[in-house]
């Protein structure tokens, strides 16, 4: 009776772990159907040891000013982070300079009223729109997201097995691959598809392939002065590049911190071990 309740066991949980398994596999496969995946990247900093690229920094820098600012708001980014360790790592004169092209609203004076100055190293970057309305009503109803974060925030799924790999590798960067595909990813709407609506572009790698934007970017629009090819493909990279350091701008520090804390704890573990092994090496 014992050895048939464990074999009915043994096969209800075996039974389970299938279903288990083909949810895992089933699931990336019907989003599959939707969206295609972003192809993965070469980071600069990815992996446990990676850090930014400051020319690419720079660069990245250099296409949000000419090409995505006059839409997309940075409002968690103040101007004296482009100075900072572990960023673009621009002067002090040259992020000065930078702020006070910029005009900040501030006040009120003495009169009561609200006025704009040249922005200072404190101020954050202002945004393009003074509200959600005024930016719906500019991009055909379209809200042009706040690039601070969207590194962090844009992702997707990677699915079953790749997932495990990723807790392995420490792969993080799903929101850099998706913003470059999705600026690579323009192209003309397969026969016998139209827009739902006006004004939508198609892209492979939107989700539902229909996107607001239209191609913000040209080969050649942007020029390099550091030899760097001008392609559509490279400034997808740096302006990713440049994303990803916005949303998370003291990741060198973070990985440098927590190599120091793994040491650490190797060296605190190594201590523990040998003082267990003299502690008890008289009793058998």
């Amino acid at each position: 009776m014992a050895n048939t309740t464990i074999g009915r066991a043994g096969r209800a949980l075996a039974a389970a772990a299938a279903l288990g398994l083909a949810a895992l596999s089933s699931g990336p496969a019907l989003a599959a159907g939707e969206t295609v995946k972003p192809p993965a990247q070469s980071w600069s900093f990815s992996g446990p040891f990676g850090k930014y690229d400051t020319g690419q920094l720079q660069r990245g820098f250099k296409i949000y000013s000419e090409v995505c600012a006059s839409c997309h708001a940075l409002s968690l980014v103040a101007f004296r982070n482009l100075h900072e360790a572990g960023g673009p790592r621009f002067s002090e004169e040259q992020a000065r300079t930078i702020a006070e092209e910029h005009k900040v609203q501030d006040g009120p004076n003495d009169a009561g009223e609200m006025f704009e100055r040249p922005g200072r190293l404190s101020d954050r970057f202002p945004k393009p729109f003074p509200n959600e309305q005024a930016a719906r009503a500019a991009n055909g109803g379209a809200y042009p997201p706040d690039f601070s974060l969207l590194a962090k925030a844009r992702t997707y799924e990677r699915g079953f097995p790749t997932f495990l790999f990723d807790i392995v590798t420490q792969y993080q960067e799903q929101g850099p691959d998706y913003i470059h595909a999705l600026l690579t990813g323009y192209v003309d709407p397969p026969a016998g598809k139209e827009a739902p609506r006006p004004g939508l572009h198609y892209n492979t790698y939107f989700p539902n392939h229909w996107i607001a934007m239209a191609k913000p970017i040209q080969d050649g629009q942007v020029e390099y002065t550091d030899g760097t090819p001008a392609t559509v493909d490279q400034y997808g990279k740096d302006i990713a590049a440049f994303m990803m350091w916005a949303a998370e701008p003291h990741m060198a520090a973070r990985k440098s911190t927590g190599l120091v804390v793994l040491i650490i704890l190797l060296i605190f573990g190594a201590l523990l071990y040998f003082t267990k092994r003299s502690v008890w090496s008289s009793i058998h």
